[in-house]
């Protein structure tokens, strides 16, 4: 085995950005899909969350609770810019957030996330944004915190190891996906 977690989850803009038929364990891979609604059409997005649900993947909307509930989604996520406060629709319903600090993280908590997917664990090549946790960092922060935070950023085939030393149950692939859909295979 390659890499093993509980869970693993994939940010997905478009929903021809990956093939779900890649994934062949059940019941460890959510798909948060953060798609213009105003390009999608709400009929592909019930596509795609009925193929989620044929493959056992949870399947998350972002920002959009109605949008959620329309589709039978299994959860929300808010991206960090979120401040809105949402009621569990359902009883299953969870709600998943995105942080950058500490001012963040407190609100997701607040907000009454599940899950927090702390950015950005590891160096990224894009240029405005700079600066990163590092593995030891935020070992050191969700050793102290009373909630499961997963890792995101710089998560590439090449330093995909140096998640087996991050104290977390999971971790979020972004656009390495997109870039080498191949990693699935070797996260097992």
């Amino acid at each position: 085995m390659f890499i093993s977690k509980k869970k693993y989850f994939l940010y997905l803009n478009d929903y021809l950005d990956f093939d779900l038929n890649l994934i062949k364990i059940k019941n460890k891979f959510s798909v948060i899909y953060n798609g213009n609604i105003k390009k999608d059409k709400v009929k592909t997005l019930k596509l795609l969350r009925r193929k989620c649900k044929e493959k056992h993947i949870l399947f998350y909307v972002s920002n959009n609770l109605k949008l959620a509930n329309n589709c039978m989604a299994d959860g929300l996520y808010l991206s960090s810019y979120n401040k809105k406060r949402y009621q569990k629709s359902r009883r299953n319903f969870r709600i998943i957030g995105s942080a950058h600090n500490f001012k963040e993280i407190f609100e997701k908590q607040k907000q009454g996330c599940n899950e927090i997917i702390l950015s950005r664990l590891l160096r990224t090549d894009y240029k405005e944004k700079k600066g990163y946790l590092g593995v030891s960092r935020f070992n050191l922060i969700s050793r102290f915190l009373d909630i499961n935070l997963v890792p995101l950023g710089g998560i590439r085939l090449n330093n995909i190891n140096k998640l087996k030393t991050v104290n977390s149950r999971s971790f979020m692939i972004m656009s390495e996906v997109k870039k080498k859909p191949a990693i699935i295979s070797r996260l097992f």
